[in-house]
């Protein structure tokens, strides 16, 4: 049991990122190093012919949550995206805090608390990424809670657009249990559903899918694996997840 952090299993991140890579070249992924930034820091990319979409994922932002990068590269080698989707992948964002096992990068910055003020290199080498590509249909960024009791996450959608929340709820629950707590994080949570407000004058410090919504995305899905659970269980809950957000993307 996780108690006052996580103390679960950790991954070789350099292992895991070379795996990663080689999935990537295996199925024609262009990858890049993004510039002036911090070792290990990858961009992943994928376009298709025609084009009626355009996903985004990240993961590997806190160094205490190694799901999210294992649930990439069981992505990458199950290769079941979209055919209709152009394809964009940051595989780890905090490469120096995974060796550290802490959600801090190596000089005890949280990275998801950044992409306001732009301190870190990271976050600097990370929007100035994003800010050469197109808008996203949607954003989904992986990450893992160690005081949660089960699957939850966060929807950002601006203008109203459709949510995929309860679908991806009810596929995640057959594989690892939903937190039903009325309260998340100090948020308002609905069977395992937390929808912020988007004012960003009330927001003094961004997260990632805070600076997606506001720059680059309309509907933006930060999922919540729950630590406490074996690493397959929270893997497999990451991995539904995404390939149910990408099952219902709308035309």
């Amino acid at each position: 049991m996780n108690d006052g952090s996580y103390r679960g299993e950790t991954i070789d991140l350099r292992e895991v990122l070379n795996d990663i890579l080689g999935a990537a070249r295996e199925n024609a992924w262009t990858i890049e190093t993004m510039e002036g930034s911090v070792p290990g820091l990858y961009s992943l990319t994928r376009p298709c012919f025609q084009p009626r979409h355009a996903f985004y994922l990240s993961t590997g932002l806190h160094g205490d949550e190694p799901a999210g990068p294992l649930a990439v590269l069981e992505l990458l080698r199950l290769n079941r995206w979209p055919p209709d989707a152009d394809l964009w992948l940051c595989p780890c964002l905090n490469p120096t805090g995974f060796p550290l096992n802490r959600r801090e990068n190596a000089t005890g910055m949280d990275l998801n608390r950044d992409y306001r003020h732009l301190a870190t290199p990271e976050i600097q080498a990370h929007v100035a990424w994003l800010a050469r590509q197109p808008r996203f249909d949607v954003c989904v960024g992986l990450h893992e809670d160690w005081e949660a009791q089960g699957f939850y996450l966060y929807e950002l959608n601006k203008g109203a657009r459709a949510s995929r929340a309860e679908k991806i709820i009810e596929a995640v629950a057959r594989v690892c249990p939903i937190d039903e707590s009325t309260t998340i994080e100090g948020r308002p949570a609905v069977h395992g559903c937390i929808r912020p407000g988007l004012d960003p004058t009330v927001r003094p410090q961004w997260p990632e899918a805070f600076y997606l919504i506001q720059n680059k995305t309309p509907l933006s899905y930060t999922l919540e694996a729950p630590s406490d659970f074996h690493l397959p269980v929270r893997i497999k809950a990451l991995v539904t997840a995404v390939q149910t957000i990408m099952a219902v993307m709308s035309p």
